[in-house]
């Protein structure tokens, strides 16, 4: 009991950090495009921005050992303990490279964001797969954690598009206080709102997968 407690509790915190910390980036990032702030003020906006939206990348990259390990412990499946252990060491792993990569303020090196982007796409692949092999009856998973793989592989792949969508983020603010502030500024607004609907997909499928883990589905 104290092991589902425990573990229940963490996957809990990840889906509060997770939808909170995006909530959170969300509405400070209305002051990046809010007319009469000040450019320093904007740029100010856009560290929290970014400060906060660790908060899901963190959840994200723990929803899979927690929620592994929940089900494990709830016997929902039926895992060897090393193999836990392994998904753990990758998962902690990651963490750290996702949060030296954040520390850097855009100058990790390649080789490390590269790594990033690979365990992300692996990720997505492999959720996907799973969860496929799973609903086609070819596996003994049940059906609302088939489901709720397929949910976390669409929040991280929803979460590369906005990478690639805010891509222009950096350069608009800079613009800013240039000779080119109007352009800059509506290429600001554009991006921004480019995102938006990608991250409201993040939120839905997140409360699906609350939902799913309430409900339980055969």
């Amino acid at each position: 009991m104290t092991e589902i407690a425990i573990f229940t509790l963490l996957h809990l915190l990840v889906f509060v950090y997770w939808l909170g910390g995006d909530l959170g980036a969300f509405y400070t990032s209305r002051f990046l495009i809010q007319p009469g702030v000040p450019v320093d003020r904007r740029m100010l906006a856009a560290k929290i921005v970014n400060d906060v939206d660790m908060a899901p990348r963190t959840a994200l990259i723990l929803a899979f050992p927690t929620g592994l390990t929940l089900a494990h412990v709830k016997g929902w499946l039926s895992l060897p303990v090393p193999l836990l252990f392994a998904v753990w060491i990758v998962a902690l792993g990651w963490l750290a490279l996702a949060w030296a990569i954040h520390m850097k303020h855009g100058g990790a090196p390649a080789l490390w964001r590269n790594t990033d982007l690979g365990l992300r796409w692996a990720l997505i692949f492999g959720l996907a797969a799973t969860a496929a092999w799973n609903i086609a009856g070819a596996g003994s998973l049940p059906l609302f954690l088939s489901l709720k793989l397929l949910a976390l592989a669409g929040c991280t792949a929803l979460g590369l598009f906005i990478r690639a969508v805010l891509k222009p983020l950096g350069p608009a603010l800079m613009g800013l206080a240039g000779p080119d502030g109007p352009a800059a500024e509506a290429s600001l607004a554009a991006t921004l709102n480019r995102a938006r609907p990608l991250v409201t997909g993040i939120w839905a499928l997140l409360i699906a997968a609350a939902l799913l883990a309430l409900f339980k589905p055969v």
